[in-house]
């Protein structure tokens, strides 16, 4: 399907190749392995000689509309599904640097993102170093000899920071890194990273593709020699791939991508501006406020501020969970990205596993709280956490 269209057609368009059938709906082609033809066939597709399916821990039918119809919307030229969002950073490293490399990552990426570079990529000597998500000057004097990839997440889990894209892929560009973007929290309809210079988007498909709370997933897109030199050699051998179950719940889920991103958009806006305005809240964070730091960076690399609202209140962690116990509506949950709305408290959850200190320095203190709006109507949303905020 061409290019040309916009996001929220390739939604609904991109990736469909019908069976014999002529089905009208996307099938879900559950099987682990393909038949050949002959024995000739099989070598071939074994040796990638010809395309073809082979082996579902790599390639699949429903998968592949899956990847295709993503890629689309994100702009890239190839795509690859994993079985979590985990799974996709993974995948994207442990192709494209090895032993002995450097990592700068944006110290306030998501909680499991630190552990997995720290305590266990860590281990096989990648070295990593934590820098400001909005101080450009930081990234460049961290590089070193080794450094091959930039990896940040914007806006960032829970506060909401947003990185400048083109900025920090003209500093890696000019150094010969890797520029790496979780996108997770924009997805392509709020935002296309590879349009500000990006070299590679991951995605948690568990979130706003999926939409639903339903199914895990992942995906790791870019150019497509490196998925298909980089990349797919990893995703084939150590098999973190995605089910075509779960593949063709996020197909579908990306139909309704545009209408619950503007639905959820508008709602966490409206959260934002009344909380900002209730006296048990210290600060509030997001983009679409126009006290947020990066709010015109946000406007220019943006086209709506995203569906996840944090805040500080006044007091300790005891204050917090008392507020999130007081829920009735809201699911007390990690979960984002879901109809419904989800409330955490990130210093013992998303953010629990790493150290006090790097809390601190990532700015998660223990009145911290962060709702992902969801689709029920707002004005129940605010009642029930008015009941806890008082």
């Amino acid at each position: 399907m061409s290019q040309d269209f916009h996001a929220d057609t390739l939604a609904i368009r991109a990736g469909i190749e019908r069976s014999q059938f002529n089905e009208h709906s996307e099938a879900l082609y559950l099987t682990s392995s393909f038949v050949f033809d002959n024995a000739a066939q099989a070598a071939a597709r074994f040796s990638n000689a010809e395309p073809g399916n082979v082996y579902a821990r790599f390639t699949n039918p429903t998968v592949s509309a899956f990847q295709t119809r993503l890629a689309k919307m994100e702009g890239a030229q190839a795509c690859l599904a994993t079985s979590s969002g985990m799974a996709a950073i993974l995948s994207c490293v442990m192709g494209l640097i090895k032993a002995g490399d450097h990592i700068v990552s944006s110290r306030s990426v998501f909680g499991a993102t630190v552990q997995l570079f720290n305590n266990v990529l860590g281990k096989w000597g990648l070295e990593t170093t934590y820098v400001s998500q909005t101080d450009l000057s930081e990234w460049r004097a961290a590089i070193k000899p080794n450094t091959k990839l930039f990896f940040v997440e914007t806006p960032s889990n829970p506060l909401t920071e947003i990185a400048d894209l083109a900025g920090l892929a003209e500093i890696a560009h000019a150094n010969g890194i890797l520029l790496v973007v979780d996108n997770c929290f924009c997805t392509p309809i709020l935002q296309r990273p590879i349009e500000f210079g990006a070299d590679v988007v991951i995605h948690s498909a568990t979130k706003y593709l999926d939409g639903q709370g339903r199914v895990l997933g992942g995906a790791v897109l870019g150019r497509q020699d490196m998925m298909t030199e980089s990349i797919l050699p990893f995703l084939r051998t150590a098999g973190p791939s995605i089910s075509p179950f779960n593949a063709w719940v996020c197909l579908k889920g990306l139909e309704t991508l545009r209408i619950r991103m503007e639905a959820q958009c508008n709602a966490a806006a409206e959260l934002a501006n009344w909380l900002a305005k209730h006296p048990s809240i210290e600060r509030v964070y997001y983009p679409g406020l126009a006290d947020h730091p990066q709010y015109e960076l946000a406007k220019r690399q943006q086209s709506m501020s995203g569906g996840v609202v944090s805040f500080d209140l006044k007091g300790s962690r005891e204050r917090a969970w008392k507020v999130i116990d007081s829920t009735k509506l809201l699911s007390i949950t990690a979960n984002l990205g879901d109809t419904k709305s989800t409330i955490t408290h990130p210093a013992s959850t998303t953010h629990g596993r790493i150290s006090a200190e790097a809390r601190a320095s990532a700015g998660i203190g223990e009145g911290l709280l962060r709702v992902a709006v969801g689709l029920e109507n707002i004005e129940d949303i605010k009642a029930d956490l008015a009941r806890g905020l008082g």
